[in-house]
């Protein structure tokens, strides 16, 4: 019986996830700040120490994925492996929400729906208006390149989504591409976001709806998880998931929930 290896990793601080910013980015392309550079080549440097040397790579269609990933692939000293990126591995779309800070959207809605759009499973934020800056119908990126024929899902024209949205359309990507490589006993590095993570602990680990709002995903932390691979062609998990280095996670999954609360400057940054 052979044995399979998946790790996945949120991106580096961005330069909206910044406290000072705060802003929710969803679709929106921002870059990595110098910190989030420092994260993700200390992830990959972890990996290297656990022997993690990852056989098939996945991004989203955002920098800050794309950057993290090789930064984290060029310490462990494996910029050659493949990549497959997709926007299914994109952040939640967070609607009308994107680019806005999280404390004026906190002030603007209360704390009680504010949370339940931030973190509830199955309830989406208000929708984005098509003439916003932040809606991506025009981004060339979500044209003809990224039908994949996985389904009928127009990526152009998705306005808000809330977690349960981000599982179904991260399935079939994850039937098709992530899930053959880890059959065959690979190790897959999956670098995307912070809603996409929550969505695979909520899938991979049995997470119950009410329990998953409860998770903050820190940035730039590796987490681990080892499969083992059946007769009849089937993954079974061996074991939980664990962060590389714990007490980094769980310093980053509080600076992840304290991003609803903290200040941030008001209009655009």
């Amino acid at each position: 019986m052979a044995t399979a290896t998946l790790v996945i990793m949120r991106h580096g601080e961005s330069a909206w996830t910044d406290k000072r910013v705060n802003r929710f980015a969803g679709w929106v392309d921002v870059p990595l700040t110098e910190r989030g550079r420092a994260q993700t080549a200390e992830a990959g440097r972890l990996m290297r120490e656990a022997n993690i040397r990852p056989d098939a790579v996945f991004t989203s269609l955002l920098e800050r994925s794309i950057v993290s990933a090789d930064i984290a692939l060029h310490e462990v000293g494996r910029l050659w492996v493949p990549v497959i990126r997709s926007w299914r591995l994109n952040e939640r779309h967070y609607g009308a929400f994107q680019g806005q800070t999280r404390p004026d959207m906190r002030k603007a809605y209360g704390e009680e729906l504010f949370e339940t759009y931030r973190r509830s499973f199955d309830v989406r934020p208000p929708m984005i208006d098509p003439s916003s800056p932040y809606f991506q119908a025009d981004d060339l990126r979500y044209g003809a390149l990224s039908q994949d024929g996985l389904d009928a899902t127009d990526p152009r024209q998705i306005r808000s989504e809330c977690l349960k949205d981000v599982i179904a359309r991260l399935e079939p990507f994850w039937g098709a591409y992530v899930t053959p490589p880890l059959l065959l006993g690979q190790t897959v590095l999956v670098v995307t976001h912070g809603s996409v993570v929550r969505s695979l602990i909520k899938v991979v680990e049995g997470v119950s709806a009410e329990e998953i709002r409860k998770v903050n995903v820190p940035t730039g932390q590796p987490r681990v998880y080892e499969f083992e691979t059946g007769g009849m062609g089937g993954l079974r998990l061996a074991g939980p998931g664990r962060w590389l280095d714990p007490d980094a996670a769980s310093r980053g999954a509080a600076e992840a929930l304290a991003l609803g609360s903290d200040p941030a400057p008001s209009g655009p940054a």
